[in-house]
C-alpha cells in the first residue's frame, strides 16, 4: 500500500516551520557542518536525549502511566509504531536505540521539532509518535510539521539540493549524500527527487520477498517526483511493479544494484521519452530512480487534457 504524504504543508505553514528550524540551526552553528551535527542541534534546543532506551512494551507503558496517566490505554494499541517520545515537562526526548543511527538522527530532529514549535510544546505535556494519541486532524498536521522540521534541519535548508545539483543524475548521488548529511538512504533519495531541478522520479518499494518458483512483485511504498517531472509527466499512480510493468526489468533480483536500463515513458501529452532507470536494494526497501535521457528545453510547452498550457519550471 502506498503510504500517504507525510510532510507536505501549505506555504505559510512551511515558512513558519522553516523559520524555527533556521533559528535553531543558527544557535547550534550547524550550517555547512557535515554530517549535520544532530546532537549539537538537540543541545541548542536545550533538550536532553534519555541515556537509556525505554522502547519495549513494559517500559513504554510504565513511562506513560507515570507521565500521562489516562493515555496508557491508547498507547497499548500503538506500541509497535512508537520510535520517539518527547516529554515537554522534563525537556527530554526518548529515541529507540535499536534502529539505525541515521534513523535516530531523523527521530531526534523530529522530536526536537515538537519542542521548538510553540503550539506543540504548549498543548501537550507528552508527545509520542503515534497518531492514536491525538485527534486525527491534529496528529496529521503536527506530524507533518515535525517531519518537515526534521527534514529541513537534517538537510540544512537547500544545502542538499545544492550538493545534488553539482552531480549528474544518478542513484549513486543520493546514496553518497546520505553519508554526507548523516541521513538514511531512504530519506536521502526522497529529498533527492523532491528538490532536484531536473525531471526525475523515485519509487520506494517494500522489501522484495523472493520465493522459489514464484515471480516477485514490487509493492510501491512511496513515489517522490521532482517539480519538473510532475509538470512533464504527472505523478505516477503505480501500486505494484509486476512482470508486465516497464520497471520490472530493473528490479535488483538477487543483487544489490542494477545497471542503468533504458526504458520509455510517455509525458502528459502521450509523447514517449527515452529514460534511464536504475535500482538499489537497501535490504529494507528497493529504490528506483527514473529520469529522461534528454532534458527537455525551457521553451517546451505542455498541453493539458483540457487544453490549458502548462509552462515548465525554470
Amino acid at each position: 500500500m502506498v503510504k500517504p504524504d507525510d510532510s507536505s504543508l501549505d506555504e505559510a505553514a512551511q515558512r513558519a516551520v522553516e523559520l524555527r528550524a533556521q533559528k535553531l540551526l543558527d544557535r547550534a552553528n550547524a550550517w555547512k557542518r557535515f554530517p549535520t551535527p544532530v546532537d549539537d542541534i538537540v543541545a541548542a534546543a536545550k533538550l536532553r536525549v534519555a541515556p537509556s532506551s525505554i522502547f519495549d512494551v513494559e517500559n513504554i507503558l510504565a513511562y506513560a502511566k507515570e507521565k500521562a496517566g489516562g493515555v496508557v490505554q491508547t498507547i497499548k494499541g500503538a506500541i509497535s509504531k512508537v520510535f520517539g517520545l518527547y516529554d515537554a515537562n522534563d525537556d527530554v526526548i526518548h529515541i529507540d536505540s535499536t534502529v539505525g543511527q541515521s534513523r535516530q538522527n531523523f527521530l531526534k530532529l523530529h522530536e526536537t521539532g515538537h519542542h521548538e514549535l510553540p503550539a506543540h510544546r504548549k498543548i501537550f505535556r507528552l508527545f509520542q509518535d503515534c497518531e492514536e494519541t491525538l485527534s486525527p486532524e491534529i496528529a496529521d498536521l503536527f506530524e507533518r510539521q515535525a517531519n518537515h522540521f526534521a527534514r529541513y534541519s537534517l538537510f540544512q535548508g537547500n544545502a542538499y539540493q545544492q550538493h545534488a545539483a553539482d552531480h549528474t543524475l544518478s542513484l549513486k548521488v543520493p546514496i553518497k549524500l546520505a553519508k554526507t548529511f548523516g541521513a538514511s538512504i531512504y530519506a536521502s533519495v526522497r529529498e533527492y527527487a523532491r528538490t532536484h531541478h531536473m525531471a526525475c522520479v523515485v519509487y520506494v518499494l517494500e522489501r522484495l520477498v523472493i520465493t522459489p518458483g514464484t515471480i516477485p512483485n514490487g509493492q510501491v511504498r512511496r513515489i517522490e517526483t521532482s517539480p519538473l517531472y510532475r509538470y512533464q509527466f504527472g505523478i505516477p499512480k503505480d501500486r505494484i511493479i509486476g512482470p508486465t510493468h516497464t520497471l520490472f526489468a530493473v528490479l535488483p533480483l538477487g543483487r544489490r544494484m542494477t545497471r542503468p536500463l533504458t526504458i520509455h515513458i510517455c509525458d502528459r501529452n502521450g509523447t514517449p521519452h527515452e529514460c534511464i532507470a536504475e535500482a538499489f536494494d537497501t535490504t529494507w526497501n528497493v529504490i528506483i530512480l527514473v529520469f529522461p535521457v534528454k532534458e527537455l528545453t525551457s521553451t517546451t510547452i505542455f498541453i493539458s487534457p483540457a487544453g490549458t498550457q502548462i509552462p515548465p519550471l525554470l
